[in-house]
């Protein structure tokens, strides 16, 4: 009967005896179904209005009716109401058929409507290179493919196609479009997925879809638009996103809808060829990605939404299930806070490389559209709108396209309270956790991978590993195009501001953050705290290689622009513009500043120039910088030469390069030998940017020096270098620093203001040959120690020579001269007290007791200066001063030191025999009369000055003073008495 009745039906006018039934057993139906009763009679109109209703009959006889009509119309298109008018044409023009009344044909009828759908999809596909159906036939086709939406015996082909499957997977399953897609055959898979890429056009296709989501698309205004083409807002993907819209914008979206959107958002994801516009653009060559693609999958990607749930992405599901169980267990399944607790574990151990792979392909798409964390978008949409006027989640706007929006919301995190218009809390603590992904891959990073990609090529090519990239661009900063400078500039800038942003930074320094910066790693807002609290502590036992080279690195850079040191740029941003202009790299801006505030406070401007917060922060700058010999560019490029020579094996940091250099000073060239002085100049005056003294000593500072001045550090450890508290590597390191202030009176601050009339009117011959590349080898100390001798010195200059006087005297290594010409003497006569290393002044001891052996006139000669420095003041000596404490405390306590009095009270207390001194102080006296009188005789009076000064400092000076007076007093006598022996010449004469 039904192969009879389809032949029949077209030619015999079947509609009307359907429509007289469907009147009979519909009455109450028609009455409710008011658009079906005004249908035209005849054509098939009703028929076709009863079975596009026939799911609201709630008349059984009628249902069962339409029911059955439904499958005998579905059995032959040509029973379908107009579809014959509408696509004959298309139906023999794409050979789908035979459509000739009567005719038999070789085809099934179900085959030419899945030829049509597949021509249909072809179109779609290929745009001009397919065959272009007519719009009404292009109508017709999915109607009946929404019509037989909701029973997949309706899909004749379908049907047949998928039968035997059907029995073997889906046996216990109510048929419905949207649980038959899991068929393997290949024609039923590829007549589902047919079914599919039809539902991708039009979403009613799908009668599980259109009916669940049916009152949330009228809800939120997702309907088509009768009055526009359906060929936009029926897509599958429309609904999609005007649904996710409402979902994102704190929506109410019905269970049953978000089910059937979740399974269709899966099946977009998991076969790209349901998405004509990316099957159209990726026909041309493999492996590679134009924009049209890239806006394809982008488009995909917002569709089906996988930001909001990463089980729609399959692959990125099944491979990172392993990483969820074991690092993001915590959270619910299905949360949209499981890509970011995955991004946090991107690059650990913990993340497995099938899920690093999958993870960063999705990310690359969410990355460039900041709707699709929606996370982010939930917390800062009210902002976004506000500050950076972004349209709806499911609109597009060509003033703010997507990938923009992200960059005005972080440019607005990090304003201050001055600059106004700021985020709010909950956004910017989003936007923050996003910057720290994105700093894991520049791929995540839209702005820097379209703007660097040549640069990378160029300079980076070899730097694949985790973080290298990044770290390659700010090295080769300058070599960089503007473009590429720029971005890169600017991440960096805001890296400076919250160094929590490099993440794997924050990962390798953890147990330091642990340690010492937990305070401020845990404010919410950075202000640059933590990479100060870093480069501060990065010396310490917790911190590891990869956090150091990390800190390094970022200082390094630092040194590029002053601008990528948040808290110094903030400090300083005026006084660099008003008194540095046109200077931009840090080390240049530093020493531009900082010579500034010296020359105010050597003039003593009562008004600096540089601004009290700018100076508080130059002095972290200085102090940071002067830890690693790289953070000053001039004096690495000046040594490195030197450095390759003399201190290849010595590790970079602690300023160990730089106290390898001093050490070496002597040996190096004249450029770095220039730059060294000048450094020790600089630290001389001001000792706390001596990172190794302040390193070795810090305990010892706090012990002695808690309430000096920072630029009277060296001064007050010098004062207690001797103490029994005292810290042998720092009394050590404090030896050192004399040793090299000794060596040049420049080096000594002090010294230099105190001498300041005294040098040039007595050394004026030495400092006539002093140039700025080589010391004076402790030349002018020698000349103001002579002077000190002949008490010819200002009581300032005096007091500041007896400290160093009394200095070298217990340690011959800090008198220079004595060491240049006595090296060979003190080895041959004094190897034996040199090499205990005491400090007690045996060295100075031997070479006086050992004089008539000395061979070396220079060496005489400086061992006879210390003989005559010792007659100005006992304390100059410390073996006598030592050996004569108690004597002096009895026999001349009222007498004040210095200019050789408590020396003469001594002598005269040895040649007065009624006085009775201890016998090391007899006995050491006594050596010293006799080396003074050696002394005399070798080294005689140069002048008449010399004699008056050997006569006023001689212990019998009282005597000799008398014995003089005596003879001018006979020789006046004489005179008056004997008259003038000259000739006697009358007045006359003399007027005459």
């Amino acid at each position: 009967c039904s192969p009879q009745l389809i032949w029949w039906g077209p030619k015999r006018g079947i509609y009307p005896k359907f429509e007289s039934v469907a009147l009979e057993v519909c009455t109450s139906t028609m009455l409710e179904l008011k658009e079906c009763a005004d249908e035209e009679r005849g054509k098939g109109y009703l028929m076709s209005c009863l079975v596009d209703h026939r799911a609201n009959i709630t008349e059984r006889q009628c249902h069962q009716y339409i029911t059955k009509m439904t499958s005998i119309i579905f059995s032959d298109y040509r029973l379908i109401c107009g579809f014959m008018d509408k696509c004959r044409e298309d139906i023999n023009t794409l050979q789908c058929g035979s459509i000739a009344v009567g005719e038999k044909d070789l085809h099934s009828q179900g085959e030419v409507i899945a030829c049509l759908e597949r021509a249909l999809v072809r179109e779609a596909e290929q745009k001009d290179k397919a065959h272009q159906i007519k719009d009404e036939c292009k109508k017709a086709i999915m109607r009946v493919a929404e019509l037989s939406a909701d029973d997949f015996h309706l899909d004749r082909y379908l049907y047949f196609s998928c039968r035997d499957d059907r029995e073997r997977f889906c046996e216990h399953v109510r048929v419905s479009f949207s649980n038959s897609f899991l068929s393997s055959m290949h024609t039923c898979r590829n007549a589902l997925t047919t079914r599919q890429k039809l539902i991708a056009q039009d979403y009613k296709v799908s009668y599980s879809l259109a009916k669940a989501c049916k009152a949330d698309l009228r809800k939120y205004h997702c309907n088509p638009d009768t009055s526009m083409p359906r060929a936009r807002e029926a897509r599958l993907s429309f609904l999609l996103l005007c649904l996710e819209s409402a979902v994102h914008r704190g929506r109410t979206v019905t269970g049953d809808c978000q089910g059937e959107m979740l399974d269709y958002r899966r099946m977009l994801m998991e076969d790209f060829s349901l998405s004509p516009e990316i099957v159209l653009v990726t026909r041309g060559d493999k492996g590679t990605v134009d924009n049209l693609c890239q806006t394809a999958l982008q488009t995909l990607i917002q569709s089906a939404d996988p930001g909001a749930d990463y089980r729609i992405d399959r692959a990125l599901n099944e491979a990172c299930e392993s990483v969820i169980q074991t690092a993001c267990k915590h959270i619910r399944s299905g949360d949209p806070m499981i890509l970011s607790c995955l991004m946090e574990h991107l690059y650990t151990e913990k993340m497995v490389q099938d899920c690093e792979h999958s993870l960063l392909e999705l990310q690359y798409f969410i990355s460039r559209d900041w709707k699709l964390d929606p996370i982010l978008y939930r917390k800062c949409q009210n902002d976004a709108s506000r500050l950076c006027y972004t349209p709806g989640w499911n609109e597009s706007s060509e003033l703010m396209p997507p990938g923009a929006v992200f960059s005005c919301l972080y440019r607005h995190a990090y304003r201050t309270e001055e600059q106004g218009r700021r985020l709010t809390r909950d956004c910017k603590v989003e936007v923050q956790r996003i910057l720290h992904q994105r700093a894991l891959d520049v791929k995540l990073d839209p702005e820097l991978q379209k703007r660097c990609m040549t640069d990378l090529g160029k300079w980076c090519s070899e730097k694949t590993d985790t973080g290298q990239e990044l770290e390659c661009l700010q090295d080769h900063l300058e070599e960089l195009v503007s473009n590429c400078r720029d971005v890169v500039g600017n991440l960096t800038e805001l890296e400076s501001e919250d160094i929590q942003i490099e993440a794997l930074l924050i990962r390798a320094c953890e147990a330091v953050i642990q340690s010492h910066c937990h305070d401020v790693a845990d404010n919410q807002i950075d202000m640059g705290n933590l990479l100060e609290c870093l480069v501060q502590n990065k010396h310490q036992r917790e911190m590891n290689d990869k956090c150091a080279v990390g800190v390094t690195h970022f200082q390094l850079v630092q040194m590029k622009d002053f601008r990528f040191s948040y808290k110094f740029k903030m400090a300083c941003k005026e006084d660099v513009l008003k008194l540095c202009p046109n200077i931009k790299k840090k080390a240049d801006v530093v020493i531009c500043l900082s010579t500034t505030v010296r020359n105010d406070t050597l003039q003593d401007v009562k008004d600096q120039r540089v601004s009290l917060k700018c100076r508080k922060q130059l002095r972290v700058e200085e102090l940071e910088m002067s830890e690693d010999i790289r953070l000053e560019p001039e004096l690495h490029d000046a040594c490195k030469k030197d450095i390759n020579k003399f201190c290849s094996s010595v590790a970079y940091g602690n300023a160990q390069i730089i106290e390898c250099l001093k050490e070496n000073k002597k040996q190096l060239s004249q450029v770095c030998h220039q730059k060294i002085f000048k450094l020790q100049e600089t630290e001389m005056m001001d000792p706390e940017l001596d990172y190794q003294l302040m390193r070795v000593c810090k305990q010892m500072i706090k012990r002695f020096c808690t309430e000096s001045d920072a630029k009277n550090m060296l001064q007050c450890l010098k004062l207690n270098k001797n103490s029994e508290l005292m810290d042998p590597k720092c009394k050590q390191m404090i030896t050192k620093r004399q040793i090299t202030q000794n060596t040049d009176y420049r080096l000594n601050p002090v010294l230099r203001k105190a001498c300041k009339a005294d040098i040039p009117k007595f050394c004026q011959s030495i400092l006539g040959k002093a140039s700025d590349a080589n010391e004076l080898e402790g030349q002018v100390i020698s000349c103001l120690k002579l002077k000190y001798a002949d008490q010819r010195l200002s009581g300032d200059c005096e007091d500041q020579i007896r400290v160093i006087l009394q200095e070298s005297a217990l340690d011959y290594r800090l008198d220079p001269q004595l060491q240049v010409h006595c090296r060979n003497e003190i080895t041959r006569l004094c190897a034996e007290e040199a090499a205990a290393q005491e400090q007690t002044g045996q060295v100075e001891e031997c070479l006086k007791n050992n004089l008539l052996k000395i061979k070396q006139d220079e060496c005489k000669t400086e061992v006879l200066n210390m003989l005559k420095e010792s007659k100005a003041d006992i304390f100059v000596d410390p073996v006598l001063h030592t050996a004569c404490a108690l004597d002096l405390k009895h026999h001349c306590a009222a007498i004040n030191p210095g200019r050789g009095r408590q020396m003469s009270c001594l002598m005269e207390a040895l040649q007065d025999k009624q006085v009775r001194l201890q016998p090391e102080c007899k006995r050491r006296l006594q050596d010293r009369v006799d080396m003074w009188s050696y002394a005399a005789k070798v080294a005689p009076a140069e002048g008449f000055s010399d004699l008056a000064v050997q006569v006023m400092t001689s212990p019998s000076k009282n005597y000799i003073l008398f014995m003089i007076a005596l003879a001018v007093s006979l020789l006046f006598l004489v005179g008056l008495l004997c008259g003038r022996i000259t000739k006697r010449v009358t007045r006359e004469l003399k007027d005459r």
